[in-house]
């Protein structure tokens, strides 16, 4: 067959990271997920992983992994966090590159990419080798094996870029047919203009590089990616099947048909976009019409027969080269009108890296042979953090066996070249406005650096820096320029050992178990009491914080007084000699014993001053845990509150069926009674241990009475987790007839309210059990009755999941 088809999908997202914590703090834009890393991975990547093939009545027939037929890279930063906070779903998309290995001729389909998405051809030649080594390390470790391909963060390109990657053993990249120049046949002398995309996109070529090094490259279909992309042809799998199909010219030699988007196209994007890819593939190899590969694949059946020269300084989604990055170009998404902000922010990032730079060469070289290759060697540390890799580190970069003051701030130097390559993250510029989350990120990583360096030297940084940033004019009146975004957003969310004490000790009045790590930072109590009387709480505690990542620890002691609701007073200090701890404690008990509030806040301000000390409340907590005490101390009062709209309800609810019985609105205190009654009693149903039928269909039917507008997103998760965990305990225990019809009644009753749920999970589940246990009953349906029973629930159980049986 000559024809052959190969579909790219390029999965990522920026380190959302908080710089100090090295986790994601809730991100209210994401709701009702967490954060947007959570959002995409449930309606992008595992969808996937588990993509439907329907018939013709939606009714699922198969279900099958698109990353083992098609080709992908994932940004390593983005696997990192799979890893953490999805093993199932990070563990089935490492096993993919190995199942598509032995369907592609040994080729897995996984590619590589620059680590953290810097824009390259903007990067020094020290940043882009280092990208590259990093990237390459990620991938080798995770899908052991090195890569033929790397990706290109947006296809961003020069030739510097391409020889690095040859050097580095990378066989090929992918890029625009906007991005090659001119071409000609291996061997003759005369080059064919092929600028503004008129590039033959259906064999790869050859780049010749200034060092005499070699690569190949592959164009992707512009018009096919782009109606994949921006276009409706993923509303269809089979017309996205036709279409590539009819692409691939007729020729007696293999000819490629490929395309390249955003992986998130397939599922994100386009919400179903998974489903059609899946059919589309499927379509492809049922007919015959064409055979599915990669690029690694590919290259070795149909070898380069023709060079190219690049246009350098382009990309894929710049029609100015790169320049989205650093000027106002005129590309955008059409949300801000001006990107002027974009210059500024990236002129105060070089001015930052060039001083970053001098300081880690001055200081590094203390202690490492190479700075610059233990910078590249680093990444060995970011993938395993434990205290052998630092070893196997150090001994293989240090100039001689150093002490503990001496690795931390080796760890220090390289923690800041860390973040000052996250600060070249490229979403940083892409988007519209200097306020948005991937701006503010990259603006995070470079005050995260400043701090770093800041410890590491005399140098002050941080003004320099803002008063460049200042320059940086926001859209926003309310935002007003980079400098005021810097103190309102970024300069709050910086970390000290001292915070994350504060953290610990406010948490812990509201714990019964402390916990022992906080984030990327472990505390060990050396004291810990916990006094109470009523509703007051006094905490008294001694603790060591120590940073996992930079082995740096502070002693602390701090008192925290509790006076109910969200009244948190709180002191905390530096442990040092002249502290007197044990007397301080015992004051402090006696006051508490005696009932004194303001005996115990007198002495907490005698004790806690001075510039080793600070005040604490609950504003000192992180977001995340901050959230969920807040929540817990108003348990009581959303308790009282909802008992008495339950009393207007229950008092009113024969008013209110008469009303909507006549047509006539009700008074808008009452609706809003019912509203939070029915939606906390649906909650409440659906969170109890055992779920009752009746009850719940009791609530649906005063929902639907009444017309009442309940929470249908929180509803519908609750929803979508009660399904899920039915099902599983269901899984575990298939012979249970009467809970394959309790879960149909279930799933009937929900229907009644429309909501948004997520069956994917559950439609997993029910698959799994056809191809299983329901298999196995088949065989003894017709002599069975019990297997003719439970067949026919589960067959209708089947149906409600939208699952063909």
């Amino acid at each position: 067959m000559s024809k052959f088809v190969c579909i790219h999908g390029h999965f990522y997202q920026p380190p959302r990271e908080n710089p100090w914590l090295e986790e994601i703090e809730l991100q209210e834009s994401a709701r009702p997920y967490h954060d947007w890393n959570a959002r995409i991975a449930s309606e992008c990547y595992a969808p996937n992983a588990a993509s439907r093939i329907v018939d013709k009545e939606n009714k699922i027939v198969d279900i099958v992994n698109n990353y083992t037929k098609m080709s992908f890279d994932f940004g390593p930063t983005l696997l990192s966090w799979l890893e953490r906070h999805d093993a199932e779903l990070y563990r089935t998309i490492i096993e993919s590159d190995r199942v598509s290995s032995s369907r592609f001729s040994g080729h897995g389909s996984a590619m590589a990419l620059a680590y953290n998405h810097m824009i390259l051809p903007l990067a020094s030649r020290r940043d882009k080798e280092t990208q590259i080594r990093w990237g390459i390390a990620d991938f080798r470790k995770r899908f052991n094996r090195l890569p033929e391909g790397m990706w290109l963060p947006e296809t961003a390109v020069d030739y510097e870029t391409l020889d690095l990657l040859s050097e580095a053993g990378v066989k090929f990249t992918v890029l625009s047919p906007l991005q090659a120049s001119k071409v000609r046949a291996l061997g003759s002398e005369t080059w064919t203009d092929v600028a503004g995309g008129k590039i033959d996109t259906t064999v790869p070529y050859l780049c010749s590089l200034p060092s005499g090094r070699e690569i190949s490259v592959f164009f992707f279909n512009q018009p096919i990616s782009n109606d994949v992309a921006f276009g409706n042809l993923l509303s269809d799998g089979k017309s996205f099947a036709e279409r590539l199909v009819s692409a691939a010219r007729e020729t007696n030699s293999p000819a490629l048909v490929n395309v390249a988007t955003d992986g998130e196209t397939y599922g994100h994007h386009h919400k179903f976009g998974d489903m059609a890819l899946a059919y589309c593939i499927h379509h492809i190899e049922s007919n015959g019409l064409a055979r599915i590969t990669n690029y690694g694949e590919f290259l070795e059946i149909s070898p380069p027969t023709s060079e190219v020269q690049i246009i350098e300084k382009s990309s894929w989604s710049c029609a100015h080269g790169v320049e989205r990055w650093r000027s106002d170009c005129g590309c955008n998404t059409g949300i801000c009108p001006s990107q002027k902000w974009r210059g500024p922010l990236r002129e105060a990032a070089d001015w930052l890296r060039d001083e970053l730079d001098r300081i880690y060469a001055a200081e590094a070289s203390k202690y490492l042979v190479d700075p610059w290759a233990s910078r590249d060697d680093y990444i060995s540390i970011v993938m395993d953090r434990s205290p052998e890799a630092l070893e196997a580190f150090l001994k293989r970069n240090s100039r001689s066996a150093i002490g503990m003051a001496e690795r931390q701030r080796t760890l220090k130097c390289l923690e800041m070249q860390r973040h000052r390559m996250l600060m070249y993250t490229s979403c940083g510029w892409f988007y519209d406005d200097i306020s948005g989350i991937e701006a503010v990120q990259v603006i995070r990583s470079a005050a995260r650096a400043i701090q770093l360096a800041e410890e590491l030297s005399a140098r002050s940084l941080e003004g320099e820096y803002v008063r460049r940033l200042a320059s940086a004019k926001s859209n926003l009146e309310s935002i007003g320029d980079g400098a005021k975004l810097y103190a309102s957003q970024v300069k709050p969310s910086s970390v000290d050992l001292m915070k994350v004490g504060m953290h610990y000790a406010i948490s812990s009045v509201f714990s019964k178990e402390r916990e022992g790590h906080v984030y990327c930072y472990s505390v060990k109590d050396e004291f810990h009491n916990s006094l109470k009387s009523g509703r007051l709480c006094l905490v008294i505690g001694k603790s060591k914080v120590t940073s996992e990542i930079l082995l740096e620890a502070i002693d602390l002691e701090y008192a925290i007084l509790w006076l109910g609701d969200h009244n948190v007073y709180g002191s905390i200090r530096e442990a040092g000699a002249g502290s007197d701890f044990a007397r301080m404690y015992g004051e402090l008990r006696d006051a508490f014993k005696r009932g004194e509030v303001y005996g115990i806040l007198s002495i907490m301000d005698q004790n806690f001053k001075g510039g080793k000390c600070a005040p604490c409340s609950l504003r000192n907590l992180f977001k995340d845990k901050q959230i969920e005490i807040v929540s817990k101390i108003l348990e009581a009062s959303v308790s009282k509150a909802n008992d008495f709209y339950s009393e207007v309800f229950s008092t009113n609810q024969p008013a209110l069926l008469f009303l909507k019985s006549i047509g006539m609105d009700p008074p808008k205190a009452l609706q809003a009674a019912a509203e939070v009654v029915l939606s906390s009693k649906m909650l409440e149903a659906l969170r109890a241990p055992r779920l009752d039928l009746e009850e719940f269909s009791s609530i649906v039917d005063d929902v639907k009475a009444l017309q009442i507008e309940i929470d249908r997103d929180a509803i519908g998760l609750e929803a979508t987790s009660r399904i899920e965990g039915e099902l599983k305990e269901f899984a575990n225990d298939p012979d249970d007839l009467k809970r394959i019809e309790a879960l149909s009644s279930f799933l009937t009753i929900l229907k009644r309210l429309s909501l948004p749920l997520n069956l994917w999970r559950a439609q997993n589940t029910v698959f799994s059990i056809i191809r299983g246990y329901y298999g196995y009953l088949q065989e003894r349906r017709m002599q069975d009755s019990y297997a003719a029973s439970w067949s026919e629930a589960f067959e209708r159980l089947c149906s409600l999941v939208g699952v063909k049986a």
